[in-house]
């Protein structure tokens, strides 16, 4: 019999895969206050109304809708974030949040949400619902303690 050239079996080494690892910017170590009402997320978040650059949080909350962390999703230009459903809901099945509420920031102070804020809250309400996360609102955060519930507008 004649004997067969066998290439021995190299073994590739392959980049180990990141981790994923929710990002807490607020360390909440007990579950903070109760959202009661926007006027209590506005007042706890009105640190936004400083930055420069609009930006897209998501505060997460248990069951009796106590803020238990929140992340920063985008960061944006002067007029505008990009936000897509996947990453705002990521953290929040992370952290196992029985609900969220969103908040932006518009720099020039003018709380009043535009055409594409009414779209994507719409698009987040629809994807909350699929999932079995309630949200509650979508808060913009304007200047000199303005801010505007799409809640309250009934826009949600």
């Amino acid at each position: 019999m004649a004997k067969q050239n066998v290439t021995p079996v190299v073994r590739k080494r392959y980049p180990s895969l990141p981790m994923f690892k929710i990002t807490r910017h607020g360390r909440i170590k007990e579950p903070e206050e109760s959202y009661t009402c926007p006027d209590t997320a506005a007042r706890r978040f009105n640190k936004m109304a400083r930055l420069d650059r609009e930006e897209f949080w998501v505060v997460h909350l248990d069951a009796k809708n106590r803020i238990i962390g929140y992340e920063v999703i985008s960061t944006g230009s002067l007029t505008m974030a990009i936000i897509h459903p996947r990453e705002v809901f990521k953290g929040a099945i992370m952290n196992s949040s029985a609900g969220i509420i969103c908040l932006h920031n518009h720099p020039s102070g003018d709380p009043t949400p535009s055409r594409e804020d009414i779209s994507i809250t719409g698009r987040l309400k629809e994807g909350a619902e699929l999932l079995g996360i309630r949200m509650l609102d979508h808060i913009i955060i304007g200047s000199k303690n303005k801010y505007c519930s799409l809640t309250e507008q009934g826009l949600m």
